[in-house]
């Protein structure tokens, strides 16, 4: 059986429960306070009162040079290796290639030796791509093979400009390797691959020497074919005096032919009169337009000449 407070007990509690409330309130808020930061801790108690700070955290990140130069640029040497395996190449394998080809071969030998290479290279280095520019002239592949096998040792002892300039004669000899297209098993290819690669490196590595250069003359070719005729304005100026003989020369056979009279021209028939007529007129107008060729020919090589002069001046 239940027994129920009486409500005069209720009431005389309620001022108990109060005052038991509000004396522990004040301790609760004492003890019980947000942090003032992240980096300090405080710690509080009846007897003393203990503040912990920490130094403020301070990560340090070493950062490294990862891009340098140094790290990323390939060794010439390596490079220059990889050139001396490409052609490892039967025998024949040059003297085999198409009229196309060869003359592909013959630019890429023009392009290596092309200028003062001797004075850009060096005397072994220039004579090493002399003697394999005409290796690949006459299409010798094994000598080709023993001669590009000298670059790896001569590289060390090149200097800045000598690097260049084997560097910039290497992607222009590789472009017309690259020319050539896939033949055979892809070997021009790879030949390609290799010489442009090892010019870019050493054109490359040797930009951060200094190189003083002397102006260089540049030098116009005209080819014709397998021919190449360098252009000076010596040879412009005995070119135009030979167009001009060339010119009074066909002036003066058509004069010839025109001063023969058609009535003295007597044949068996009138087809065979009718085909001297016509054969007249075509050696006229062939020999009158060989002379307004020779003579615009005259006159443009007359000022190509005092172009170049002026330019060398």
């Amino acid at each position: 059986m239940k027994t129920m407070a009486s409500p005069s007990l209720q009431f005389h509690l309620l001022p108990s429960l109060s005052k038991f409330w509000s004396s522990i309130s004040p301790l609760s808020q004492h003890h019980t306070h947000p942090f003032s930061s992240t980096t300090s801790l405080r710690f509080t108690s009846t007897n003393s009162t203990t503040t912990f700070t920490p130094k403020p955290l301070s990560p340090c990140f070493a950062l490294t040079e990862s891009n340098s130069p140094n790290s990323t640029q390939p060794d010439p040497k390596t490079l220059l290796q990889d050139i001396a395996e490409s052609f490892d190449l039967p025998s024949d394998y040059f003297a085999k290639f198409p009229k196309d080809l060869r003359l592909d071969l013959n630019d890429a030998a023009f392009d290596l030796s092309n200028g003062p290479i001797l004075d850009e290279c060096g005397k072994e280095l220039g004579e090493t791509l002399l003697n394999l520019s005409r290796a690949w002239e006459v299409a010798d592949t094994s000598s080709s093979r023993s001669l590009v096998a000298k670059l790896p040792l001569i590289e060390a002892s090149l200097t800045g400009t000598a690097k260049s300039a084997l560097g910039k004669r290497l992607v222009a000899a590789g472009r017309r390797f690259q020319s050539m297209g896939q033949y055979g098993q892809g070997e021009t290819q790879k030949i390609a691959k290799a010489m442009i690669a090892a010019g870019r490196a050493l054109s490359a590595y040797s930009t951060s020497a200094v190189i003083d250069k002397q102006p260089k003359e540049e030098t116009k070719t005209l080819k014709f074919g397998a021919l190449q005729v360098e252009i000076t304005p010596t040879k412009a100026n005995i070119g135009a005096a030979i167009a001009l003989v060339f010119g009074i020369l066909t002036w003066e056979i058509a004069q010839g032919v025109q001063s023969t009279p058609e009535n003295s021209l007597q044949y068996a028939n009138d087809n065979a009169l009718m085909l001297a007529k016509s054969l007249r007129g075509t050696l006229l107008a062939l020999f009158y337009a060989s002379t307004f060729l020779s003579a615009l020919t005259s006159a443009g090589l007359v000022l190509l000449g005092i172009q170049l002069k002026s330019e060398k001046n």
